[in-house]
């Protein structure tokens, strides 16, 4: 049985004083919730005052970070390494994600390194997939996530496979306001466990946790986590308010 996780993105968005509001506030509404993982991912600066937070009040909440470089250390100028991310016990970091692609040219050979530095540091990636609107009405969405997951996993094993978490998250839906169908997106994630499934093995497939996000808000959470294939949802600008992010963390009511 795969139990659903929520992720928040926070993108660019808080200071350290309002991040920790947020968490706080967010971890009194959402105490007595057991049957869902909840990852909150803030910007770089206040991850460690975030983390501090955590580990001090340990509520039922985890770390995540929103990007990382694949080498531990090194001259890169203003990135950030696993290494670092580990010393503040992040335990997610998403990868691939659409604005990194489009705004920072962040290839398919990128985003295989990373993922490959994630499992190294035992950091689970956040892997994201998605179409833009033109490859969707030009019928492409499959050949798409098909090639963005094969890539992103080349070279990858089969126990590292198992501690991945997979996020469909169509171009045209981030921050549009615009949702996928829910039919629509469990069709395209039952493919993407399938490609799991014929890469690796059956077993394997089967307990992959893959989410959906693009524009998941309060009041359609519950229509795409009634879908069998979606294990939860990685969220954007409705994880920014306590109330608003708890509601969806309470999809079943």
């Amino acid at each position: 049985m795969r139990k659903p996780l929520i992720a928040g993105n926070w993108k660019m968005n808080k200071t350290l004083a309002e991040g920790v509001r947020l968490v706080q506030d967010l971890s009194y509404l959402v105490e007595d919730v057991e049957d869902v993982d909840i990852v909150v991912c803030p910007p770089f600066t206040i991850l460690k005052g975030i983390s501090t937070l955590i580990e001090y009040d340990k509520p039922n909440i985890k770390l995540g970070a929103q990007n990382m470089h694949w080498e531990q250390e090194g001259a890169y100028t203003g990135e950030i390494s696993p290494l670092m991310l580990k010393d503040l016990n992040v335990e997610f970091v998403i990868l691939g994600h659409s604005e990194r692609r489009r705004y920072f040219f962040e290839t398919d050979e990128i985003i295989n390194r990373k993922v490959k530095a994630a499992f190294k540091f035992k950091i689970s990636p956040i892997l994201c997939l998605g179409e833009s609107l033109e490859e969707r009405e030009a019928g492409k969405t499959f050949e798409v996530v098909q090639n963005q997951l094969f890539k992103a996993l080349e070279g990858v094993s089969q126990e590292e496979v198992k501690h991945l978490i997979i996020a469909y998250e169509p171009v045209w839906a981030i921050g549009t306001g615009k949702s996928a169908f829910p039919e629509d997106a469990n069709d395209t994630i039952r493919h993407i466990r399938a490609l799991i499934g014929s890469k690796f093995t059956p077993e394997i497939a089967k307990n992959q946790l893959v989410l959906y996000g693009g524009s998941v808000t309060p009041e359609n959470i519950a229509e795409f986590m009634v879908e069998p294939d979606i294990d939860g949802a990685l969220v954007g600008g409705a994880s920014l308010d306590a109330v608003s992010f708890s509601r969806i963390i309470k999809f079943r009511g």
